[in-house]
């Protein structure tokens, strides 16, 4: 019952605070940390024990299935070379520096230094892709970053899996074997990845129900998840590959208000989890810190978490200039500049694959005695995270302006006028070839035309005028009065028993539709 309470008091303060993150244009998952380090402070605050497989089976999944939904496959074509070469060479030489780092500074001996060294490797795409969505990076840039995070997890496991052979298996370690798990991790990752898509498509391609559809798209990630780990691949391989796969695919599987419908589903999901499991992240520590503190162990971890985020920072700054530099030289040779590298770094946060992956640390060695420096490692880890999330996520907005690389609103708002007044004259054009077919009547075929080519007016007047009356934010505001007022009209009709209230929620969702398509202001 504790348990539920607990969920029920974070999504609670989850929307408190993603008001006042919104009014104070900060991120929100970095605030929802804060206020699961404050909330842990206080006393009285029962400990909250998160189970491993409340991140990695109920969390994880669909929160990782929505960042790989948003990443454009034509974006992640454009930057597969750079993303190899940080999935894979950074993420093992972050877990090696980590490693010395943690030896160095704390009691941690090698295997279990190393086992954290692998956790911190890798970047996190819930909290990559949480955090960007505020930020308007180039569609490259953007790419880079987000399937960095997503398809880094296979170098971070495998390393993880090593790491941690050393230190609960007190025998040899076959370096055969563990290429071999390797091998089935990445490999029964992609096939369980590639089926549970190909499934869902199935599945989705031959339904309209939208309960039904809403229901396939919130198994489809717990499905790969599931059959990936069962044959002892990486689940969250599987969840990466089968969303990006569906994603490319969004625009032929559905309809548009199942797709309207999907969207408003699957951001509430996402709400959610995002809103506990980031909360979870900040109650985490005070709790670890505390049962430290009884150990006799506290003063031990809180200048290493420092030494390690730094760590991290500096190890990839270096890694991404060269990598920037090759990238300049082969466009043309241009002199290097410090802002891209440094955007990437920054933005390079640790988030719920880490958490996950440290709460699977086992408490046991095989021998059955305790794993020694268990809560240290979790303190560790949850430390970096915390600080990661809070100092990179509230600063990374106000890098991204200091460095000028975010793409300029009235560049944005001009191509998607662009694109919209493109669209209407593809419209106008397949109008006119109908009238020489003769397929259908006159009078309907000038009405729509009419209609679109007062579509297309509003947007090139508007794109012309770029300084004085916004034109089509007034005709907006216009469009929505009278759907206001319709919708006034309905509720009397209803309320006077004119109409039945089946008529009432029929017109009220083609109101709800027609003023979901005018956009945001």
């Amino acid at each position: 019952m504790r348990t539920v309470e607990t969920v029920l008091f974070l999504v609670v303060v989850a929307t408190i605070v993603a008001t006042f993150a919104r009014r104070l244009r900060v991120p929100a998952p970095s605030l929802l940390v804060v206020a699961g380090v404050a909330v842990g402070l206080v006393p009285g605050v029962p400990a909250v024990e998160v189970t491993p497989e409340l991140v990695s089976l109920v969390v994880l999944p669909p929160l990782l299935f929505a960042a790989g939904e948003e990443l454009p496959w034509r974006d992640l074509r454009a930057v597969w070379r750079p993303v190899t070469v940080l999935a894979v060479g950074l993420v093992a030489v972050s877990a090696l520096v980590v490693g010395m780092v943690a030896v160095a500074l704390t009691p941690l001996p090698l295997g279990m230094a190393f086992v954290l060294g692998a956790v911190l490797a890798s970047t996190d795409p819930v909290a990559v892709t949480a955090l960007g969505r505020r930020l308007s990076l180039p569609p490259r840039l953007q790419a880079l970053v987000q399937a960095e995070s997503l398809f880094n997890d296979a170098t971070s496991l495998l390393l993880f899996r090593v790491a941690l052979s050393l230190a609960v298996v007190t025998g040899a370690v076959s370096w055969g074997r563990e290429l071999g798990e390797f091998a089935v991790l990445a490999g029964g990752g992609v096939l369980a990845g590639v089926l549970a898509a190909a499934g869902a498509y199935l599945i989705r391609r031959r339904t309209e129900d939208p309960v039904l559809e809403a229901v396939v798209s919130l198994v489809t990630p717990y499905a790969a998840y599931v059959a990936a780990e069962a044959v002892g691949g990486s689940g969250v391989t599987a969840v990466v590959v089968a969303s990006v796969i569906l994603g490319t695919q969004a625009t032929r599987l559905t309809t548009a208000p199942i797709r309207l419908q999907l969207a408003a589903v699957s951001g509430t999901v996402v709400f959610l989890l995002e809103s506990v499991v980031f909360g979870l992240i900040g109650l985490q520590l005070p709790a670890l810190v505390g049962r430290m503190r009884d150990e006799g162990a506290a003063a031990s971890w809180l200048l290493p978490a420092l030494a390690i985020t730094a760590t991290l920072l500096v190890v990839r700054v270096l890694w991404m200039y060269p990598l920037a530099a090759i990238a300049q030289r082969r466009r043309g040779g241009r002199r290097l500049s410090w802002q891209v590298p440094v955007v990437v770094t920054w933005a390079g946060t640790r988030g719920v694959v880490p958490l996950a992956a440290t709460l699977s640390i086992p408490f046991t060695m095989d021998d059955g005695s305790p794993l020694p420096y268990r809560d240290l490692v979790l303190a560790l880890a949850i430390a970096v995270i915390v600080i990661t999330l809070v100092v990179q996520g509230f600063t990374l907005a106000p890098l991204v302006r200091r460095a000028g690389v975010a793409m300029d609103p009235a560049h944005v708002d001009r191509e998607h006028a662009t694109a919209r007044a493109r669209l209407a004259e593809a419209g106008i054009a397949h109008l006119d070839a109908l009238a020489e077919s003769e397929t259908i009547p006159e009078l309907v075929r000038e009405q729509l035309r009419r209609s679109w080519q007062a579509r297309l007016d509003r947007l090139l007047t508007d794109e012309a005028e770029q300084a004085g009356e916004n034109r089509a934010g007034a005709y907006r505001d216009l469009r929505r009065e009278l759907l206001a007022v319709e919708g006034a009209e309905l509720n009397r009709l209803y309320e006077a028993g004119a109409i039945t209230d089946t008529t009432r929620r029929r017109i009220q969702r083609t109101l709800d539709l027609e003023n979901a398509g005018l956009g945001d202001d």
